[in-house]
């Protein structure tokens, strides 16, 4: 595809006085992954391929983000700030966005605490929580149990809790609404997994019905 884009307000310059931060956002989440330096170069390559590219300040040079590991960022929309001078790129992560392995760079508190991932991601962690489980079988585990009954018993079961979400939706109190709606995204979160499909993949769908992809 090609990325959308409102540049009419940037101008050109020399290579290195015209450096722009160009923040990334997940297109489908929305959380903030990283911020990289963009020149004319950058930006126009990052327009004509359709995947993040900055311009290292430390390396003097431009560079592919994900040249080494792959995990590249497919540009949706590039929007340009109302001055003019800073770019906010809205992508699709191939894969982790930081070095460390982590989604975003953001991941540390300003004392350096490590924080934990925001609410949005706790359907990947609960993803890499049953995926272990499918590894390595804990015994004793409802998930294990789940994953060794196989497909059929796990589609059974997010059918019962659909019934149960809908009944408490109509019947029920908001709280136990919310703990019915918990149930069945765990059970879908399984059911995902024994298919070898993932909550990415979900996202990626639902990201094209938006027309983001």
């Amino acid at each position: 595809m090609t990325p959308t884009s409102t540049l009419s307000g940037w101008s050109s310059g020399p290579e290195l006085a015209e450096l722009r931060p160009a923040i990334v956002q997940d297109a489908r989440t929305g959380r903030v992954l990283m911020l990289g330096w963009m020149n004319d170069e950058a930006l126009q390559l990052t327009r004509e391929t359709g995947t993040v590219h900055f311009w290292s300040r430390s390396r003097r040079r431009l560079w592919q983000k994900g040249e080494t590991s792959g995990n590249v960022l497919r540009v949706v929309e590039i929007r340009l700030d109302c001055d003019g001078d800073a770019l906010l790129i809205q992508a699709i992560p191939a894969g982790p966005t930081c070095h460390t392995g982590r989604t975003s760079c953001f991941h540390r508190e300003l004392h350096g605490e490590e924080l934990p991932p925001p609410s949005g991601q706790i359907f990947h962690r609960l993803e890499e929580v049953v995926r272990e489980r499918q590894r390595r079988p804990v015994e004793g585990s409802y998930t294990a149990q789940l994953l060794t009954a196989g497909l059929d018993e796990i589609v059974k079961k997010i059918g019962e809790e659909a019934i149960e979400v809908a009944l408490a939706l109509r019947h029920q109190s908001d709280r136990r609404a919310l703990e019915e709606a918990a149930d069945l995204l765990y059970m879908l979160t399984v059911g995902l997994v024994a298919r070898g499909l993932s909550w990415d993949a979900v996202l990626e769908v639902l990201a094209e019905r938006r027309g983001l992809t």
